[in-house]
């Protein structure tokens, strides 16, 4: 993966806040974000991409601004649609889950994402989950019901901001509100759930069986990070349900909040007007879209706009994107020919650290030019063109 080393190292930490969503984050270490990662079943559309390369950038900003930010990333490898996907392709679960996260790598690298510190598996944290079942029905938060272990989700929709039926679709869409017998309330999710011969388990208290999606994420976060982070990051798609259970399992089998000081969710990316999913198989490949646009060029067009605002995905955007990166090779000329520009580079941090304005930034250096754009190129990560 990308080394996370800069040709700019900060000497003097800003003293201004990294501001998300209303929340300020001050410049101290260790800054923990965690980003909700694949379910390697198939290989990595613009979509998922997208939210991966403003994770990455999120964390390249923290540092320049003198915080460590510490990252985690996770991959999904126990679910039922990976499960699914490889009894199609006549495959152990397992092995697809490997090759698919070889592939998703690749693709990082050539948008210059750099590996996380931290990578848990949900296979790997198996055992966490049966212990967050376990405190979530100490703490009352949970109860069982024929193998099952059922979170008291009932008012998660309200802290969402959401009416009832509004939080139904949703997590309809989720498959939510699928084959959960005994629930006390439409809004309960499983911690735990029996396993059919053809699915994957493990040992519990409730029998053998598989953990449910949010509560793989629940412990995953908080096994790596603690039990309170800075940052939440993911398509603006898993605002609800998943993120808001996620929070809410944490929260209540630790009494700790709030999970995340702060969120970013990333615009959604459409195609045709439709949200891209797999599955729906609505999709732009990254490997596709890097066979016609150079990495860095991929990388500035999914930056080069409010992180939270979706967009449609046309060839058009890189098009421009990639004249937008030479006009910026051209403003900050050669590396031999630049004079140092303190207040230039100041002032591209800023724009920066208000909310991850990469448009705003991009002015800023484009009107100044020389030293505070390469600057702006490095923090970015947004590497020399390949001819």
């Amino acid at each position: 993966m990308p080394a996370e080393t800069t040709r700019y190292p900060v000497t003097h930490p800003v003293a201004s806040p990294l501001v998300l969503g209303g929340a300020r984050l001050l410049p101290v270490a260790p800054l923990r974000v965690y980003t909700c990662g694949i379910t390697p079943y198939a290989v990595t559309h613009v979509g998922h991409a997208a939210t991966f390369v403003w994770a990455d950038a999120l964390a390249s900003v923290a540092r320049a601004a003198g915080a460590q930010p510490v990252l985690a990333r996770n991959v999904t490898d126990v679910d039922d649609v990976l499960t699914a996907a490889a009894a199609r392709a006549g495959e152990p679960y397992d092995e697809l889950a490997v090759v698919q996260e070889f592939q998703f790598d690749r693709d990082m690298t050539a948008l210059s994402v750099a590996r996380p510190a931290q990578t848990p598996h949900a296979r790997g944290h198996v055992p966490a989950v049966v212990r967050l079942a376990a405190a979530l029905l100490d703490a009352g938060a949970a109860y069982e019901h024929d193998g099952h272990v059922y979170f008291d989700g009932s008012g998660v929709p309200a802290r969402a901001g959401l009416d009832e039926e509004s939080a139904l679709r949703l997590s309809r869409e989720y498959g939510d509100q699928d084959s959960v017998p005994g629930r006390r309330s439409p809004f309960d999710v499983a911690v735990w759930r029996p396993s059919s011969e053809e699915q994957p388990a493990w040992p519990s208290p409730w029998g053998w069986g598989r953990p449910g999606w949010h509560a793989e994420c629940a412990a995953m976060a908080a096994a790596s990070l603690g039990h309170s982070i800075d940052v939440l990051v993911g398509g603006v798609d898993l605002a609800f349900p998943h993120h808001a259970y996620q929070a809410a399992m944490v929260e209540a089998a630790t009494g700790v909040a709030p999970f995340a000081r702060a969120t970013v969710h990333v615009g959604e990316v459409r195609l045709g007007g439709e949200k891209m999913a797999k599955s729906t198989g609505n999709l732009v490949l990254v490997s596709d879209l890097l066979e016609r646009f150079p990495g860095p060029v991929v990388r500035l067009g999914l930056l080069h706009r409010p992180v939270g605002e979706a967009w449609e995905c046309e060839d058009a955007v890189f098009a421009e994107a990639g004249r937008l990166l030479d006009r910026l090779h051209e403003a900050a000329g050669p590396p031999s020919g630049r004079t140092e520009d303190p207040q230039g580079r100041s002032a591209v941090l800023a724009a920066l650290l208000d909310g991850l304005d990469v448009p705003a930034a991009v002015e800023v250096a484009l009107g100044t030019g020389g030293d505070a754009v390469g600057y702006l190129l490095d923090v970015l990560r947004l590497r020399e063109r390949a001819s």
